[in-house]
C-alpha cells in the first residue's frame, strides 16, 4: 500500500483513536475466547460439519396442502471434518410448523451434527440447510464495502459491528439465562456498546463525548418510560417468540417481563446512537467553519438539525418493528378484525410500546445532544 493510500485510509485519525481501536480488538479476541457456560448444556455433539444429501426416502412423509408431517430418512455424505467421505443416515422429523420444519432434496447441503464414539459415528442429525458459506460471502462483501467507502472509519465501524455481536452473545444473553436482573444487564451492556461504538466511529474527542452524553440521556429516558408504561399495558414477556420454549427448556426461573422491557431500550439504542452522532457531527462542523459562533446560535442550529433528522427517524422504528409482524397483520385484515380489537391485542400492544417508547428516546436525544454540544463546543474555547 502506497503512502498516499495509507494517508487516505487513516485520514482524521489520531494516536488516541488507534490505541482505542487496539483496545477494542483485544476485547473482541477476549470475548471470542470467553466461554458462555452453556456450551454443553443439551446433549453432546462432537462435530458440526457440512454434508451433502445423496438420497432421500419420503415414503413416511404426508403432505396436507403446504404443511408436511411424518419423517424423512436421509443418506448424507460428510464432506469435511474427521469423518470426511463417510456416509451416514439421519432422520428429519416434521413438526407441522412451516417456520420450523426443513425439507431436504438430493443434492442439498446440510449442517450435520455428529456424535462419535471410537472413531465411528453413532448418531447424525441434519440440523438445517447449510448456509454458513453464503453468510460469510455476504459478510465479506459488507466488510469490503465498508473498507472501500470509509477507509479507517469503515474499519472502525466494522470493528464496532463485530464487538456488538460478541457482546450480545457472550455477555448479554448468558447473563439473562443466569437470571441476573435483565434491565440492569441490558442497560450496562447498552452503555458499554454506546461508548465503544461512538468513540470508535466519532473518535475520543469532544464530538464523541457530546454524542455519548446525548445518547445516554435518551436511552436513560427510554429505560424509565419502558418500566413506567409496562404496568398500564398489562404485558408480559411471553409475547416474544420462543418465550414459552425458553421456560420449558429448564429456565422457568426467568423473569420474561423484565427481559421484554430490557429489549425495548436495547432495540432503540442503535437509532439513538445514530441520531446523537448526527447532531454532534453537525455541530462540530458548524463550529469548525464558524469558530466564533455563540452558544445560543449553535444551540438553535442543533435544534434545527434535530428537527429534520427526527422527522424521518421516528418512522424508522415503526417500519422495523411492524415488518417483523407483517404476516400477523395480514391475517387480522384478511379476517376482517376491527382495528380496535387489533390495537388491543397483546402482540400489537407490545409492538406499540416498543415503537412509542423508542420514539420518545429518539425525539428527546435531539435536544439533549444539541444542548450538550452547544455548551461544550463553545465553552471549551
Amino acid at each position: 500500500m502506497t503512502r498516499k493510500a495509507l494517508n487516505w485510509f487513516f485520514t482524521g485519525s489520531t494516536y488516541k483513536d488507534m490505541f482505542f481501536v487496539l483496545v477494542v480488538l483485544v476485547a473482541c479476541i477476549a470475548l471470542v475466547i470467553l466461554p458462555t457456560g452453556f456450551e454443553e448444556r443439551i446433549g453432546k455433539v462432537d462435530e458440526h460439519v457440512q454434508g451433502e444429501i445423496i438420497s432421500v426416502d419420503n415414503s413416511a412423509v404426508m403432505q396436507f396442502g403446504l404443511v408436511r408431517s411424518g419423517t424423512q430418512v436421509l443418506d448424507i455424505r460428510i464432506i469435511e471434518g474427521s469423518q470426511k467421505g463417510s456416509v451416514v443416515e439421519a432422520v428429519n422429523n416434521f413438526t407441522g410448523k412451516m417456520e420450523l420444519d426443513k425439507y431436504f432434496e438430493v443434492g442439498d447441503r446440510a449442517l450435520v451434527d455428529l456424535t462419535i464414539d471410537g472413531g465411528k459415528v453413532t448418531f447424525a442429525n441434519a440440523a438445517d440447510h447449510y448456509r454458513i458459506d453464503v453468510e460469510m460471502v455476504l459478510l465479506g462483501l459488507f466488510a469490503l464495502l465498508l473498507l472501500f467507502f470509509g477507509g479507517f472509519t469503515g474499519f472502525k465501524a466494522l470493528l464496532s459491528f463485530v464487538f456488538t455481536a460478541l457482546a450480545l452473545w457472550k455477555i448479554l444473553i448468558p447473563f439473562f439465562l443466569k437470571g441476573i436482573d435483565p434491565i440492569l444487564v441490558s442497560f450496562s451492556v447498552v452503555t458499554l456498546l454506546t461508548s465503544v461504538i461512538i468513540f470508535l466511529v466519532g473518535g475520543i474527542n469532544r464530538k464523541g463525548f457530546v454524542a455519548f452524553l446525548g445518547a445516554m440521556l435518551g436511552l436513560g429516558l427510554t429505560c424509565i418510560l419502558s418500566m413506567v408504561f409496562s404496568g398500564p399495558f398489562h404485558l408480559h414477556g411471553a409475547v416474544k417468540p420462543f418465550s414459552e420454549t425458553l421456560l420449558y427448556s429448564g429456565f422457568a426461573h426467568l423473569n420474561l417481563t423484565k427481559i421484554f422491557l430490557a429489549s425495548i431500550f436495547l432495540a432503540s439504542s442503535g437509532a439513538v446512537m445514530d441520531l446523537s452522532m448526527d447532531i454532534a457531527s453537525a455541530l462540530h462542523e458548524i463550529v469548525e467553519h464558524h469558530p466564533k459562533i455563540t452558544t445560543f446560535k449553535l444551540l438553535r442550529s442543533g435544534m434545527v438539525v434535530g428537527r429534520m433528522v427526527i422527522g424521518t427517524m421516528t418512522t424508522t422504528l415503526l417500519l422495523a418493528y411492524s415488518a417483523s409482524y407483517i404476516t400477523m397483520l395480514m391475517v387480522f385484515m384478511g379476517q376482517g378484525i376491527p382495528m380496535v380489537n387489533i390495537l388491543n391485542l397483546n402482540y400489537v400492544a407490545a409492538e406499540m410500546l416498543h415503537t412509542l417508547v423508542g420514539s420518545f428516546g429518539l425525539v428527546t436525544v435531539a435536544p439533549f445532544t444539541a444542548v450538550i454540544g452547544a455548551v461544550l463546543y463553545t465553552r471549551s474555547r
